[in-house]
């Protein structure tokens, strides 16, 4: 691992969750409470009325400047501003500062789940098949893709749905979906930036899981980010409990992402302190 790599799967991802989330309608905007900024190099993002605990994150800090006790304090100003009922702040491994413990000490921060973050060169990207159809998806059928991923995802789908139909009109995002027939079983979401093609968001409803259809759609967007000009492809997945697997994890590395590193999630709540 080197930082080039670190700053590039980092940087990617913070990219594609501040598009998604600044490029939300007023109507989303206004239901789910969402602000974001950009702090030190990274992005700030707060969903106040966010049903999963998911979207309210802070990432891709630590390479425009250090992770510093006073970047930190911007960072938990902004969502002490907002009102804020919590959030997620993520930092790569090597960016943390040997006094991180002290940092995260006196702010209460506990950890979350892991992350791991993936990444390969496109030559060495392995397409899987599927016996389903796989391609883009237009205007269209945005707002099916997005109900299809936010319910394989487990998700509710108001203010959300709206937020991730918007997010197909980002001239860096090229969503494909899955079909069996007629009906849309499965979606996910190519983000490309610069040189670099992060595959994000894919999901399978759960009567069609284990069909390739997320091998299918890594093999679609690879391609894809290929034909766009990517020389690199990135991901991250949730890291597995001990004696557990996370076919999504499995997938990736069977089709030649290669694990960089493992990120933790570092978990913020205003009254922790209470």
């Amino acid at each position: 691992m080197n930082l080039e790599q670190t700053a590039l799967a980092e940087g990617i991802e913070a990219e594609f969750m501040y598009a998604y989330q600044s490029g939300a309608p007023l109507s989303a905007r206004t239901e789910l409470g969402i602000t974001t900024t950009r702090i030190g190099g990274g992005v700030a993002l707060s969903m106040r009325a966010d049903p999963t605990n998911f979207w309210s994150k802070a990432l891709g800090f630590g390479f425009d400047e250090p992770v510093t006790p006073e970047l930190v304090d911007r960072i938990l100003d902004f969502y002490r501003g907002e009102g804020s009922p919590g959030a997620t702040l993520q930092f790569a491994p090597s960016v943390l500062p040997s006094t991180w413990d002290d940092i995260r000490t006196r702010h209460h921060l506990r950890e979350g789940g892991r992350i791991v973050k993936l990444w390969c060169p496109i030559d060495d990207f392995t397409p899987g098949t599927t016996d389903l159809r796989v391609g883009p998806v237009g205007r269209d059928d945005a707002r099916e893709w997005a109900s299809v991923v936010l319910r394989g995802f487990g998700m509710p789908e108001k203010g959300i749905a709206e937020m991730l139909v918007a997010g197909v009109d980002h001239p860096g995002a090229h969503p494909f979906a899955v079909w069996d027939g007629d009906r849309m079983v499965a979606g996910a979401n190519l983000f490309v930036h610069g040189e670099a093609g992060s595959l994000n968001s894919g999901s399978t409803l759960p009567e069609y899981r284990n069909r390739g259809a997320q091998s299918a759609l890594l093999a679609a967007r690879a391609e894809a980010a290929a034909k766009a000009g990517c020389r690199w492809l990135v991901a991250e997945t949730g890291q597995p409990a001990t004696g557990e697997v996370n076919p999504s994890l499995n997938n990736m590395i069977r089709a030649g992402l290669r694990p960089l590193y493992t990120r933790q999630n570092w978990l913020w709540r205003p009254d922790a302190a209470a």
